[in-house]
C-alpha cells in the first residue's frame, strides 16, 4: 500500500480516523498530510489519545474500536451481524454450483447443502483465527463486511465465470510489532492448509462423494495461496516482509496442495 501523501510503499499503512485516507509513519498525524478534517482532529484530539510507535512497533488503526484485554475473545453484536451476512453470501456461492456443474445436480441437494457448510465453515474459521490471534495479543480485532467485497461476493453467487470470497475482513487496531502483525497474519492461511489436506485425505477414502471433499480442498488450497501472495494489503506481504522462510514454509505447501486438489477435482 502506498502513503498517499508521500507515495512510499508501506508496510503497515495507517488509517486516518477523520478523512480515511492511508499513510505512512511519517505522515500518519492529521497535521503531517493536511487532513481536510483537521478541526474535528483538533476537537477529538484531548478524548482519543495518541498511540505511540516505538522501535519494530507498529500501529495498525482504524476508525472504530480500541485495544482491549489481553487474551479475551469477544464478539460485538455488530460484528456477529456482519459474520451472519458474510456467512449467507458464502453460502449462496456454495448452493450455486449446483447451477454450473452437472456433478452437483446428480448427487443431490443434502450433499450439495454438505458442500455449501464446508466452505463456509472453512471462510469462517479463515477469519476467527485471525480474530482470535489479534485478541490474544490485546488488540481490537472484529469482522467487517466490506462494500466491494461483499458486492464481488454477491455477483459471484450468479456469476458461471468466476467465483470470488472475499465478503469483508478481520479489522485489526491497535499498536504491535512486526513479528505480531506476521503471526495474526499467517493464521488464517493456515487454517486453509490444514481443511486442504484433510479434506483431500477424506476424499480418497470417502467413494462416490470424493469429488465433494476435493472440490473443497480446492478452495481451500486457493484460498490459502491467494492470500499468501507478498503484494498489497494481503497477508502474505506482512509475512514476506517480517519473516521470507516462513512465509515460503507456508507459500509451497498451499501451492502443492491447491495443485493435487485439482488434479482430483478434474481427473
Amino acid at each position: 500500500m502506498k502513503c498517499q501523501k508521500c507515495g512510499q510503499e508501506t508496510f503497515l499503512p495507517f488509517q486516518c480516523p477523520y478523512c480515511g485516507d492511508q499513510f505512512c509513519s511519517a505522515h500518519r498525524l492529521p497535521e503531517s498530510h493536511d487532513c481536510p478534517r483537521m478541526d474535528l482532529a483538533r476537537a477529538r484530539r484531548s478524548e482519543e489519545g495518541v498511540f505511540v510507535q516505538g522501535p519494530n512497533s507498529y500501529e495498525y488503526r482504524v476508525t472504530f474500536g480500541q485495544p482491549r484485554q489481553a487474551k479475551r475473545v469477544y464478539f460485538s453484536p455488530k460484528e456477529l451481524k456482519h459474520l451472519a451476512v458474510a456467512a449467507l453470501l458464502v453460502i449462496g456461492i456454495g448452493l450455486s454450483i449446483v447451477l454450473f456443474d452437472y456433478y452437483f445436480v446428480q448427487i443431490g441437494w443434502a450433499a450439495l447443502a454438505f458442500f455449501a457448510g464446508i466452505l463456509t465453515a472453512s471462510f469462517l474459521v479463515h477469519e476467527l483465527a485471525h480474530k482470535v490471534v489479534a485478541q490474544r495479543r490485546g488488540l481490537w480485532a472484529e469482522f467487517r463486511l466490506t462494500l466491494w467485497g461483499a458486492a464481488i461476493t454477491l455477483v459471484s453467487v450468479i456469476s458461471p465465470l468466476f467465483k470470488i470470497i472475499a465478503p469483508g475482513a478481520v479489522m485489526v487496531s491497535g499498536s504491535a510489532r512486526m513479528d505480531e502483525i506476521a503471526k495474526i497474519s499467517l493464521a488464517g492461511p493456515l487454517t486453509n492448509i490444514v481443511f486442504s489436506g484433510v479434506l483431500l485425505g477424506v476424499g480418497v477414502v470417502s467413494g462416490p462423494y470424493a469429488l465433494i471433499f476435493f472440490y473443497v480442498a480446492l478452495w481451500n488450497g486457493f484460498i490459502a495461496v491467494f492470500n499468501l501472495i507478498p503484494m498489497g494489503i494481503l497477508d502474505g506481504f506482512k509475512i514476506f516482509s517480517w519473516n521470507k522462510t516462513v512465509w515460503a514454509l507456508a507459500f509451497v505447501p498451499s501451492v502443492v496442495l491447491t495443485a493435487i486438489a485439482y488434479f482430483f477435482a478434474t481427473m
